[in-house]
């Protein structure tokens, strides 16, 4: 009896002991370019992203975007849009999830979609609400233990069609667009 009353209280001890968080978060405010096609020269747009992965491997992440100028329309109207994602992201750090090192990643997941256009010549003002999905793949590099890099390129699907005008589609059917950005990570 006396030999199980020490294995349990040595289970017990090894239970409470501490150990090292695994677990990482991060926030990298980006900038980068958005088109609606493969052959669309982009348009600036911008945002941050803010994540966590346990033991650097796999997580989830919040993205927020805004494009300003995202069916391109220049003097023929104002349009915009704005992102807001939930993604789960799947990456493999090489050289550990302290100090220096690279992980390459992948993510997709929900993303909620606002679109907004105006033309004063057709006087159209028009504002879309819309679930979309997306996939990306990208790469973070980090410096130290707390500053790095953070590139991705993304692809995102509205799941409805969009009809942005008064009887005028501008853009018919599911709104496509791919996403290219970078910024500064800090864990």
């Amino acid at each position: 009896m006396r030999h199980l009353t020490k294995a349990c209280l040595l289970l017990a001890a090894a239970v409470c002991i501490p150990v090292q968080a695994r677990a990482e978060g991060y926030v990298t405010p980006w900038i980068g370019a958005s088109g609606l096609s493969s052959t669309d020269a982009g348009r600036t747009a911008l945002g941050v992203t803010a994540g966590y992965m346990a033991a650097g491997i796999l997580g989830f992440e919040g993205d927020f975007g805004y494009a300003p100028d995202f069916f391109g329309l220049n003097e023929l109207g104002k349009s915009s849009a704005i992102t807001t994602a939930g993604n789960f992201i799947l990456g493999v750090p090489f050289g550990g999830t302290n100090g220096a090192g690279v992980r390459p990643f992948v993510s997709g997941g929900l993303v909620l979609i606002r679109t907004h256009l105006e033309n004063d010549v057709l006087d159209v003002s028009r504002t879309n609400n819309g679930v979309d999905y997306n996939v990306g793949a990208g790469m973070m590099g980090f410096f130290s233990d707390h500053v790095g890099l953070r590139g991705d390129v993304r692809y995102l699907r509205l799941l409805q069609d969009t009809n942005l005008g008064s009887g005028i589609d501008f853009n018919p059917g599911k709104v496509r667009y791919w996403r290219v950005s970078a910024g500064v990570t800090f864990r």
